[in-house]
């Protein structure tokens, strides 16, 4: 895939073009901010409390989603996933107007039918690949995080110099920009949460540390092998790859890498996670997932509810307090 850069962008399409941010979260607020150090005209959209104050707060022109949405010439849509069906119904497409922009950074609502555009507007996504807080970060530093984009319509035959117009305008093409599909970045994401980065990553430190305080290993011990020292490792990682973190641990970590890694995670769970891409692509994990939402999130409440019960929880809070500075 082509790495693209500033080079290959341009922010005047943007001129004169009113972008409105719907919802004041990390992401939102994030982008909103560094949109508006471009030099663009930025409004936020969001109903009152926190994150309207918060908007007024960095300087913002706020109001409700439906009046951004009017005077948007540009909506881009940065509420949670489940949102956005139920905001865009409402509030969004009474004030949709032939040749304007519909942008996410995220396509599942889109992908899964959350979302119908019209076919007189325009469809893209620019996907920051990184959370608000390290977008902004970095965006301050004078650089940036890398990034996604799409074009799913392309109503005004701009729709892809628009795309990369705002992904320079939050620092994403200094460090390089990927096009895809809105399937591509919704499936790939999905699937990169729920089987390494979140669900895979977070039950293998549960149970590595249930295993050792059941084996009678003091907890504390257990949380600084199994949890605290992940950051290390996965920042080795990211500095320089797999090979960059076996050439700093010592060789009997990386032996035991070879040695017990696909005898802890043999071959069927490979299997098993094609049938969670296959669950994510079908859209059945999606259904279950909205209509989780739509019932008031019980399940979601129950988990949240007993991991902050689980002992990893009570032990880190205690281990994670002797890095504080005093």
């Amino acid at each position: 895939m082509e790495i693209i850069h500033d080079d290959a962008t341009d922010l005047s399409v943007l001129k004169g073009k009113t972008i409105a941010i719907i919802g004041f979260g990390a992401q939102g607020k994030a982008q909103a901010l560094c949109l508006r150090d471009s030099g663009l005209n930025v409004i936020v959209g969001v109903r009152a409390g926190k994150s309207f104050d918060s908007a007024v707060q960095e300087g913002f022109k706020a109001m409700s989603v439906a009046e951004a949405a009017k005077e948007a010439d540009i909506i881009h849509i940065l509420l949670p996933d489940e949102m956005h069906g139920p905001v865009f119904k409402a509030e969004i497409e009474p004030n949709l107007a032939p040749g304007k922009t519909l942008c996410c950074s995220h396509g599942f609502a889109h992908v899964f039918g959350e979302i119908v555009a019209p076919k007189d507007v325009d469809v893209i996504m620019i996907a920051p690949k990184s959370p608000g807080t390290e977008v902004r970060k970095r965006f301050v530093e004078g650089f940036g995080v890398p990034g996604l984009i799409a074009v799913r319509q392309n109503y005004s035959g701009k729709a892809r110099e628009v795309a990369l117009a705002i992904a320079k305008a939050e620092g994403l093409t200094r460090a390089g920009v990927l096009e895809c599909t809105m399937e591509q970045e919704t499936y790939e994401d999905l699937f990169g949460e729920q089987n390494v980065l979140c669900g895979g990553l977070v039950d293998l430190m549960k149970y590595g540390f249930e295993v050792l305080v059941e084996a009678g290993y003091p907890p504390e011990m257990a949380y600084f092998e199994c949890v605290h020292e992940a950051k290390l490792i996965v920042d080795l990682i990211y500095e320089g790859g797999i090979q960059k973190m076996n050439a700093v641990i010592s060789n009997t970590a990386e032996w035991g890498e070879y040695d017990n890694g696909p005898w802890i995670l043999p071959a069927d769970v490979k299997e098993r996670m094609k049938e969670s891409l296959r669950r994510i692509e079908s859209g059945e994990f999606a259904k279950k997932w909205i209509a989780e939402a739509r019932s008031g999130y019980p399940v979601l409440t129950k988990k949240r509810e007993a991991l902050g019960e689980h002992t990893v929880e009570i032990v880190g809070k205690r281990i994670r307090s002797l890095f504080e500075k005093k």
